[in-house]
């Protein structure tokens, strides 16, 4: 049986690398004699980059991702993971060549000729690639994807060898004069999204529709978007870094229109992959100013009552000075500080509701980790989704007559709490079927 599989598996890594070379050479060839007929093409060049110098030796690191790309193929240990890595580098293909159909860039820079082994490389080079595929950089693309592949199988002393390698091929799209830097931080931004879109251990945000319907806060940030980009082609320069929170900001978007808390990907101990924080990065520096200075003349938690403390997200400072048993962390946005006790991650997006049911889980929860020492329940701010939790375990362990007294039990201890009417009208009704059940 074991036999079987892994010849199946072998097959299926030979279809998969056949597969997806045709597509390569399919796709990108008709990008480039696509935009190679187009006279508007323009291209994005900083001043400062005249001063990059051309490095005819880089071409080798340059050329060696064909040589990873393929190899990771081979390397794959199961069907899903040869699964996730295919579907990814599939994914990266058609979104930068989309890009090069729909935004066509050029390299603006003349080369010159160059001889030996290197020259020889370049020659093959220029054999099929054109100047025209630029951003994202498809290159810096796969190369995110390939990167994030290898450091999960490689350890050791290689993992180093790796990871310098890595930078060199980085480097080398600028060094050969393949590509200026704006193809850059977009090639890292769509690796990342490819990354994001198919996760190692968790379920692709494509296969996740329609779990949340918070249309306004959807059109808020999809408003934001195109906000951002507009700013980002009017300024030109460095405000096409702008992008980046554009990107952010669709991704936000699509979460509320979509897939739900779960669209940020944050990991069972409270932190994010290094890719995911990378492409929410933006969001995330904005949502953490944004909580701090909200709670900034306000306590960072308050006692509750019975071991019970309710909070804002806390920090690894804060999480060093005050000794707290457990967590309950309600915030899909924001990452905890570094934590070694029992810890809950229940993600629910900003200025959401809780439902029944995770009022009910929720308050199970508290209960649990309350008896075993104190206890901090916890989101951005403080002031609602762990607000909530806190009501609805007050009202599940009768520490409270009701809803309005639940709130107004936490309200005395932490007074900028916000309990939405949608919210109140679910609290009612959950409070009213356990008073049924019982």
């Amino acid at each position: 049986m074991m036999k079987q599989c892994s010849i199946q598996l072998s097959i299926n890594k030979c279809l998969w690398l056949i597969g997806l070379t045709v597509f390569f050479f399919a796709s990108y060839n008709f990008s480039n004699a696509f935009t190679a007929e187009r006279n508007d093409v323009s291209s994005i060049v900083f001043d400062w980059e005249t001063i990059i110098p051309l490095w005819s030796w880089t071409i080798v690191p340059y050329w060696s991702i064909d040589l990873m790309y393929g190899l990771a193929i081979l390397l794959a240990k199961s069907n899903q993971s040869l699964k996730i890595l295919c579907f990814r580098l599939l994914t990266a293909q058609i979104i930068c060549v989309c890009c090069f159909l729909l935004f066509p860039l050029k390299f603006s820079f003349d080369r010159p000729a160059m001889d030996g082994f290197f020259g020889l490389l370049f020659d093959i080079l220029m054999g099929f690639d054109k100047p025209f595929n630029q951003a994202p950089s498809l290159h810096i693309t796969l190369l995110i994807i390939l990167w994030q592949f290898y450091a999960s199988y490689f350890q050791t002393i290689f993992r180093y060898i790796l990871h310098i390698w890595c930078v060199l091929i980085a480097l080398s799209v600028l060094t050969t004069w393949q590509h200026h830097f704006f193809d850059i931080p977009t090639g890292v931004w769509v690796g990342c999204l490819c990354i994001w879109l198919w996760p190692n251990d968790g379920i692709s945000p494509l296969k996740l529709a329609f779990l949340s319907k918070q249309y306004r806060w959807a059109i808020i940030y999809f408003c934001l978007t195109l906000l951002t980009i507009s700013l980002a082609f009017y300024t030109k320069g460095w405000g096409l870094w702008l992008f980046w929170l554009s990107g952010a900001f669709l991704l936000v978007a699509v979460n509320y229109l979509l897939i739900g808390a779960k669209g940020f990907q944050k990991q069972s101990n409270g932190h994010y992959a290094l890719v995911i924080a990378l492409l929410y990065l933006p969001y995330f520096l904005i949502m953490w100013i944004n909580s701090r200075l909200w709670t900034i003349k306000h306590q960072p938690s308050n006692f509750i009552d019975e071991n019970v403390y309710l909070g804002r997200i806390p920090s690894t400072y804060y999480l060093k000075h005050v000794q707290f048993t457990s967590i309950v962390d309600l915030c899909a946005e924001l990452p905890i500080g570094q934590f070694k006790g029992n810890y809950t991650l229940m993600p629910i997006l900003d200025m959401t509701p809780l439902t029944q049911a995770q009022c009910q889980m929720t308050a199970e929860i508290i209960e649990q980790y309350r008896l075993q020492g104190r206890l901090l329940v916890c989101c951005a701010l403080g002031y609602s989704r762990s607000a909530t939790a806190v009501i609805a375990w007050l009202l599940w362990t009768h520490r409270a007559k009701n809803v309005d007294d639940a709130i107004a039990k936490v309200r005395l201890c932490r007074r900028n709490i916000v309990i939405s009417t949608r919210q109140r009208l679910i609290l009612i009704e959950w409070s009213r079927n356990l008073h049924a059940e019982i």
